[in-house]
């Protein structure tokens, strides 16, 4: 019973972060077929994105205190699916801020396909059965990350650009469907509507309570070499003369990073205290990113970022699996959801630096990534350290318990 409650789970999950990840390259090759700028695919891309940085703690305070939660994530990704739809039949025929208002709305439920999808696993399975589970959602990701870019250029080249994101649309809306399948029961009580002070408790907690403190900036700080890698790619291959590599070694990262995903899922380690996880495997991604610079070969630079994707399958699985465990019930979605997006909103200030870095040339930029990740190590286990006797367990307060 357990097992097919996760199938019916990563179902779901494949679904709506395929959509999402492929969303972000429909985008622009819409805007470009439709209005012959990818400044307007630039700024759809963004305007899909940015609300849902900002909308994470109203959407995860509404997820952690709505009664009717198949109805509520359903809804949203419903809504999430029809949004894309609606930029599909929009896009260079309604006026600009229309369809940026449209992508923009549709947004707002995107950290529910990411971190609010994933906080309810807690609720999904029994404790013993975590560890695995959110190492196989970690496996949604990566082959998200893979797959979706690549499904929406090949739907955009058989199809149409226009029904190719309406395509995405569509399977975002059936992950939407399919989360009735799920047994989530509903919460006993009344729905009372989030008060200000709750839409700061999951950031309180992540200021105070020290393992959930470690995770979220730990990780938050390594997002932000990470964020620069793409910028990195572009400069190795011009470095190498090999245009394959602008690409081909993000994409070796995300298969290296499914790798350890599925090996993590196989066989977890570490579990006990999933935030020392991640610290140690923020120091492994580094000391495989710092040998990148001394590669002599594309294909040498690809095995690196490789063995780094090695690294990172583990981290984000410790990580979900950190963040269930450490968050209070009536906090849980709030806490992935602002996590994730802390995470993102480094993600991007990275990305933003790297621009300026170019001048000083591939090695030094992939240098400075590796050092973000000893950076962001030293700062989990200086966080940690901190009242570590509060870190052997959640808050008194706190105690994460699955609701039934």
């Amino acid at each position: 019973m357990r097992k097919w409650v996760l199938v019916r789970y990563l179902h779901v999950a494949l679904l709506v972060r395929l959509a999402c990840e492929g969303a972000r390259v429909g985008l622009v090759v819409l805007a470009v077929d439709r209005t012959r700028s990818t400044g307007f695919g630039g700024a759809l891309v963004a305007a899909l994105l940015v609300p849902g940085v900002i909308a994470a703690p109203l959407a995860g305070a509404l997820a952690d205190r709505v009664r009717r939660r198949r109805l509520f994530h359903g809804g949203c990704l419903v809504f999430y699916g029809t949004g894309l739809a609606a930029v599909a039949m929009l896009a260079g025929r309604a006026s600009a801020p229309v369809v940026l208002a449209v992508a923009g709305t549709a947004g707002c439920c995107t950290p529910l396909l990411t971190g609010g999808l994933t906080s309810l696993l807690g609720d999904l399975l029994p404790p013993t059965a975590l560890n695995r589970a959110f190492s196989l959602d970690a496996v949604s990701y990566n082959l998200a990350g893979i797959a979706g870019p690549a499904l929406a250029s090949a739907l955009a080249a058989a199809t149409g650009p226009a029904r190719a994101l309406a395509a995405l649309g569509a399977a975002a809306a059936a992950g939407g469907v399919l989360v009735f399948a799920l047994p989530l029961a509903p919460r006993a009580g009344g729905t009372p509507a989030p008060r200000p002070a709750d839409l700061a408790a999951a950031a309180v907690l992540l200021l105070r309570n020290p393992p959930l403190r470690s995770l979220t900036w730990a990780s938050g700080v390594g997002q932000l070499g990470i964020g620069a890698l793409p910028v990195a790619c572009v400069m190795l291959a011009a470095r190498y003369q090999t245009p394959w590599a602008a690409g081909g070694l993000m994409t070796a990262m995300a298969l290296g990073s499914l790798t350890g995903s599925l090996a993590y899922a196989w066989r977890p380690w570490g579990t006990r205290r999933p935030e020392r996880t991640v610290i140690i495997m923020l120091l492994a991604t580094g000391a495989a990113l710092a040998t990148v610079p001394w590669a002599d070969s594309a294909a040498a630079t690809a095995c690196g970022f490789a063995l780094a994707g090695c690294c990172t399958g583990p981290l984000f699985a410790a990580l979900l699996t950190g963040r269930d465990r450490y968050a209070p019930p009536t906090t849980r979605t709030q806490v992935f959801t602002l996590g994730a997006s802390i995470k993102t909103a480094f993600a991007a200030g990275g990305a933003a630096l790297a621009g300026g870095w170019q001048s000083a040339g591939s090695g030094s930029l992939v240098l400075a990534v590796a050092g973000c990740q000893v950076a962001a190590a030293v700062l989990g286990a200086l966080l940690l350290k901190e009242h570590r006797a509060e870190a052997d367990g959640p808050l008194p307060e706190t105690s994460s318990q699955p609701l039934r």
